[in-house]
């Protein structure tokens, strides 16, 4: 494998990374590149946070050297109208039009879905607290390189409360389960070619477990997900039942492929 020039962006706030820093949690760029180093430690990483007023004008130009882009996951909702999520929108446009390869994740394939003319909405069904069960691979999905080797029924590590309800024109839908139709996506926009997903195989289970307990009042009182601590408690036993048979190298074969992909 090559020595890989790699974009990464930062989906989620300064503000919303360092509330996980000061939480003791990594922030999802962190754990990105730690999972990326496991298959390559020669990956030449670069880190953007699209969030911010960027000077396109500077940047743009340097996007043409990056063998592939990887946009991470975010607590921001993208139908909530913001300026950082409409610096995102914007942003992604760009990265179509320069970018050859795309791995889009949770957050980043909504940003995709939606800078291509797709739509997200609110997850009719529910939604994903750490978890994922039961993704099932389609048919093209089966015969996608991206997920070579991968069991054709899976769990993973998945933190979601939005789904892509319209994919964009000509994409091909490659995985789905109960709860989000659309977990796994390709597509392409301009010269990029996007292949997106809704969970998290870059993360592991033990953080997903921290981030639970640390957004517990959130998830009981805001989002209404859970009645009480207990509940999350019974909810996190499930999650670590998992961890005893999940294999890390089958939980990010993605990443994997997708470096293969771009090499």
């Amino acid at each position: 494998m090559k020595n890989l020039n790699i974009l990464v962006c930062e989906g989620n706030t300064p503000e919303e990374g360092k509330v996980f820093q000061e939480a003791g949690i990594k922030t999802h760029t962190e754990s990105l590149k730690e999972s990326l180093s496991y298959y390559n430690k020669s990956l030449k990483i670069d880190v953007l946070n699209p969030c911010l007023e960027l000077n396109l004008n500077e940047i743009v130009p340097k996007l043409k050297k990056y063998d592939g882009i990887i946009w991470g996951g975010s607590s921001l909702n993208i139908y909530n109208d913001t300026p950082e999520i409409r610096r995102q929108i914007t942003f992604m446009k760009e990265c179509f039009k320069n970018i050859k390869k795309m791995l889009a994740i949770c957050w980043g394939m909504q940003v995709a879905v939606t800078a291509a003319g797709g739509e997200v909405k609110k997850g009719i069904h529910g939604s994903h607290i750490g978890i994922a069960k039961d993704i099932k691979l389609t048919k093209q999905g089966l015969n996608n390189l991206f997920y070579k080797d991968k069991n054709n029924t899976f769990n993973t590590p998945a933190f979601n409360f939005d789904e892509v309800i319209t994919v964009p024109n000509n994409a091909i839908h490659l995985a789905s389960n109960k709860i989000n139709k659309i977990q796994g996506l390709y597509f392409k926009h301009n010269i990029c070619e996007i292949w997106g997903i809704q969970y998290h195989p870059e993360i592991t289970y033990e953080k997903m477990i921290s981030i639970i307990r640390f957004r517990k009042d959130k998830l009981i009182n805001q989002r209404s997900r859970f009645k009480n601590e207990e509940e999350i408690e019974k909810h996190i036993n499930l999650i670590e039942k998992e961890i005893e048979i999940s294999k890390k190298n089958l939980r990010m074969l993605e990443l994997k492929n997708w470096l293969n992909l771009i090499n």
